[in-house]
């Protein structure tokens, strides 16, 4: 075996990432980090790791955050050095917010190169805003086995407990296997392909009891896997959750009742118990700031307080004798009955397709036990206003940023990590990543389709205060922003499968579950959109006044 020293070190670090148990690497091609690319390769030949590989190192970073999504495990995604290592930014932040288990492994050139003009060189320590650790340039002595491999551990148990870091890897050439076969120190693992170093989980946990939260208590279920129904159940508390919520007793309009203006006051919660991360409501964030007692559980220091309201924080709750108020049960009931009654009537004597349309229908047809991705601009705000939630059916959001980038490869990454996926996004999202539909030949293929709602623009900004009438003169196009790109075109050059529907009914039949990836295209219009949103709201707030 011919062994230089970045060849031993890459050699070193991708078994040593295999003994930490992790199974997807999303490769970049390019020539710094030719070692790891070739171990990767060679791995993979092996069949020890699945390697994909994307030419895109932006959609490169959402397809392992993606994957990391999916499986929950540990994902690595590899990178030349220079501005290659910045296109991974987008991807680390959302996963830093998500705290999602990514490694951005990066190659990088020698220390002396910096500050000399030299190509593709900047200072990469720090340059993805998380932790980074920093290899040592490979030499030919002994004590690297060790040294590598115990680094290796430390990323590993860094992104399974707080999320993604950074592993920067200086190469000096040669980058390619060439040199003697003999090695100052053997190069082996521990042995039965155990870690290097093995490092049980560091956790905190604080218990409050609930004694100071009364029966008028609402729970508000944001982005999060804590589930609180059982707790909510016996305490009689009603559950509001967006769609990447953990409840499969929430309500099914209160998003909708909390956006319809002010709650009367059968409604009007003593208190809030928040769990997870509520990002889509303008009607949570009015109620957090007016409940006098506002219970935040976190896992983390960095509690979620948008609005500077929370009274406790802690880990969980423990319940201990409580009174229920049947009353507050009913009148949560009885208004998203009424909120419901309200929707179908209005949608159904609207013009299909709007998003609104699209987000009930859709999550209403979907083939059980698959997954939903949402894009974060309208489609992931009309399912938590309109649509019915499925148990069956596992809703995902990048909602740690909430950027619309580099969603096609997200999906993707769930899709092929987690099983057949759909997802629901606008044309400005799909667009924004449409290198995501770039998948090499041989490459493992997401069983995917993409349901893109088109109203050629901005749809959300018609939504906001720009949105209003009186910004009409300046609105289209630096908020509109009409683009005229032919989808259909677009999927063929990329060889994806691409289909028009026009009624509710073709997008029900387009639902099958997903074999391969493909692309269906709806088309929309938003220049009423401000005015539907306004007809929704008056409706169910008559409906449950």
């Amino acid at each position: 075996m011919q062994v230089n020293p970045s060849t031993a070190q890459a050699r070193v670090l991708v078994d040593e990432l295999i003994r930490n148990d992790v199974r997807h690497v999303v490769l970049s091609p390019g020539s710094r980090n030719a070692p790891l690319s070739i171990a990767l390769a060679e791995a993979a030949a092996e069949r020890r790791i699945t390697l994909h590989v994307r030419i895109d190192e932006r959609s490169a970073g959402f397809l392992a955050l993606g994957l990391a999504k999916g499986s929950g495990q540990v994902t690595a995604v590899t990178c030349t050095s220079g501005t290659a290592v910045a296109n991974l930014h987008p991807a680390v932040l959302e996963a830093k917010h998500a705290n999602v288990p990514v490694i951005a492994l990066t190659a990088d050139r020698p220390v002396e190169l910096y500050r000399t003009g030299a190509s593709q060189t900047v200072d990469q320590h720090g340059i993805l805003g998380v932790d980074t650790l920093q290899f040592p340039i490979a030499e030919r002595r002994t004590g690297q086995n060790g040294l590598w491999r115990s680094l290796v551990c430390r990323a590993v148990a860094t992104a399974r407990e707080t999320g993604p870091v950074h592993l920067n890897v200086p190469f000096r050439e040669p980058l390619v296997p060439d040199g003697e076969d003999d090695w100052p120190e053997p190069l082996d693992g521990r042995p039965f392909d155990m870690p290097w170093t093995r490092a049980d989980p560091r956790t905190t946990t604080s218990v409050h009891a609930a004694d100071h939260l009364g029966p008028r208590t609402l729970v508000v279920v944001g982005d999060t896997d804590h589930d609180l129904d059982d707790l909510a159940e016996r305490a009689g508390w009603p559950v509001v959750a967006e769609p990447t919520g953990t409840s499969h007793q929430a309500l099914r309009h209160g998003s909708l009742i909390l956006n319809a203006g002010a709650l009367p006051p059968e409604l009007t919660p003593d208190a809030l118990v928040v769990v997870g991360r509520p990002t889509l409501s303008r009607g949570v964030m009015r109620l957090l700031a007016a409940t006098p007692t506002v219970h935040v559980l976190s896992d983390t220091p960095d509690w979620p307080d948008p609005q500077f309201a929370a009274t406790h924080t802690s880990t969980d709750l423990v319940l201990g004798e409580h009174e229920v108020d049947h009353t507050w049960q009913a009148a949560w009931r009885h208004a998203d009955k009424a909120a419901a009654a309200a929707v179908d009537e209005l949608l159904g004597n609207e013009p299909w397709p709007t998003g609104l349309h699209v987000a009930r229908d859709l999550l209403d047809a979907l083939p059980p036990h698959t997954h939903l991705f949402l894009g974060s601009s309208n489609p992931v705000r009309d399912v938590d206003l309109v649509a019915t939630p499925r148990p069956d059916v596992r809703v995902h959001a990048n909602r740690g940023v909430a950027g619309i980038d580099g969603s096609v490869s997200t999906a993707a990454g769930l899709a092929l990590t987690a099983g057949p996926t759909f997802a629901l996004i606008g044309d400005l999202t799909f667009l924004h990543d449409t290198n995501g539909l770039l998948i090499g030949p041989g490459e493992p293929r997401p069983d995917l389709t993409v349901v893109v709602l088109n109203d050629d623009g901005g749809g959300i900004f018609t939504l906001l205060e720009q949105g209003a009438p009186k910004h009409a003169a300046t609105f289209e196009r630096v908020f509109g922003t009409p683009h005229g790109a032919d989808l259909a075109h677009l999927c063929a050059a990329h060889g994806v499968p691409h289909t028009r529907v026009d009624t509710a009914d073709q997008l029900r039949q387009a639902l099958t579950t997903p074999e391969g990836m493909r692309v269906v295209e709806i088309r929309a219009k938003r220049t009423e959109l401000r005015a539907l949103h306004a007809r929704l709201k008056a409706a169910v707030s008559t409906a449950f006044h």
